[in-house]
């Protein structure tokens, strides 16, 4: 039997922290606040978020919370070790990890990267930790030189290559990668191997938006699965189908940026079909979190508000929609990888009950819990706010 809702919306800010979790110094995190820390920078202007409850969540510096919020409101935590895409996309999902994916602070060891480089029948630049955008700076003109792909990694756990369109063209870059997510498996089954392919030259290359990534499979029995089995229908939009390997999707439309991927849920919701609609904006992460751009992080935030009156709008009488986020990333550095953080939860819809504090979760897969209830299923981990949430 289904619940209240006939469809559900749930919309990833990715990387949108709410300040540092309790354990964050175990990862190098301490104090880092990516949605607190560009509040204190600059004038962020998101009145629709700030009505749903947002600055209902904690204190945020120029956010006044409004005495009777529309939206319920709270904050989860990352139960699973790690702060990376897949983790948190995956504990929404359902799944707990029980040891994070593994990471390389020192490169990839030799012997993985030998047998790469016989695969792909080419040597290879960099393997170390670096920031994409720099690192292509910093490689590109040797790159472009010798055809030998850029291999990256960060603090997350990541496998990246990087090449020029016009050297190795996309589609064999795409291959490549999928040698690497191939080869990287058991105690090297990283979270992600991800295709960075660029243009331009030297002292002026950039990332296009042909970016790939090569998830691993999430194991059966999680929300996309359970959803899908039941006959429900499962849209991924953005990277979403690329994070769960395409496991449990009907439709999947892999939008390259915040707007594409805002207009194509707008475009789903009014399809009305019954089911989950997952949305992944990557924007946050990718062009201003990891960049320490604070200013553009606001900017698109900012953007972000100003469209959501439009997906409110959509929303019939059955309908609900859920904000939330994976992980962070604090522009404000003075790292420029991923940050552990509790991350912001806002329900909204004609159905829901307004001012609800749902207070600080214990792990975002209450999430996937509350989604898979409210279709009458069930999932091994996470707690349901359903019954607080309806009107």
């Amino acid at each position: 039997m289904s619940g209240p809702f006939e469809q559900i919306v749930l919309v990833v800010l990715d990387s949108v922290g709410i300040g540092a979790m309790p354990d964050a110094a175990d990862y190098g995190d301490a104090g880092r606040d990516t949605l607190g820390h560009i509040c204190e920078r600059r004038r962020l202007d998101v009145p629709n978020m700030v009505r749903l409850g947002l600055a209902n969540i904690r204190p945020l510096v120029g956010l006044t919370p409004p005495v009777n919020p529309e939206g319920a409101y709270g904050k989860a935590a990352l139960l699973s070790p790690g702060k990376d895409t897949t983790t948190g996309h995956w504990e929404m999902a359902g799944i707990i990890l029980e040891r994070a994916f593994p990471t390389y602070p020192h490169g990839f060891p030799r012997e993985i990267m030998d047998k790469f480089e016989q695969a792909i029948s080419r040597k290879t630049l960099g393997n170390f930790p670096a920031s994409g955008t720099e690192i292509i700076q910093q490689l590109g003109e040797e790159h472009v030189k010798t055809g030998w792909p850029i291999v990256y990694t960060s603090a997350d756990s990541v496998f990246q290559v990087a090449a020029h369109e016009e050297v190795i063209p996309v589609t064999e870059l795409y291959r490549i990668c999928q040698i690497a997510r191939d080869l990287l498996q058991g105690e090297h089954r990283v979270g992600r191997v991800i295709a960075r392919p660029f243009r331009g030259k030297p002292g002026s290359f950039t990332r296009t938006e042909r970016r790939h990534d090569y998830a691993v499979q999430p194991p059966h029995a999680m929300l996309l699965h359970v959803l899908n089995d039941a006959g429900f229908e499962v849209v991924g939009v953005g990277k979403i189908a690329d994070i769960f390997l395409n496991q449990g999707i009907t439709r999947t439309f892999p939008d390259r940026n915040n707007r594409q991927a805002l207009e194509r849920t707008f475009e789903v919701l009014e399809q009305r079909p019954r089911g989950l609609v997952f949305t992944n904006l990557v924007d946050f992460d990718m062009l201003y979190g990891h960049r320490l751009d604070i200013e553009g992080y606001g900017r698109a935030l900012e953007d972000v508000d100003a469209f959501l009156p439009r997906i409110l709008s959509a929303l019939g009488p059955r309908d609900l929609l859920i904000l939330t986020a994976d992980h962070g990333c604090d522009p404000q550095g003075p790292s420029t990888d991923h940050s552990r953080e509790y991350v912001p939860i806002l329900v909204a819809g004609p159905g829901t009950r307004s001012g609800t504090n749902l207070g600080t979760r214990a792990t975002l897969a209450d999430i996937g819990a509350t989604i898979a209830e409210n279709f009458g299923l069930h999932l091994t981990h996470g707690k349901s706010f359903l019954e607080e949430i309806m009107r």
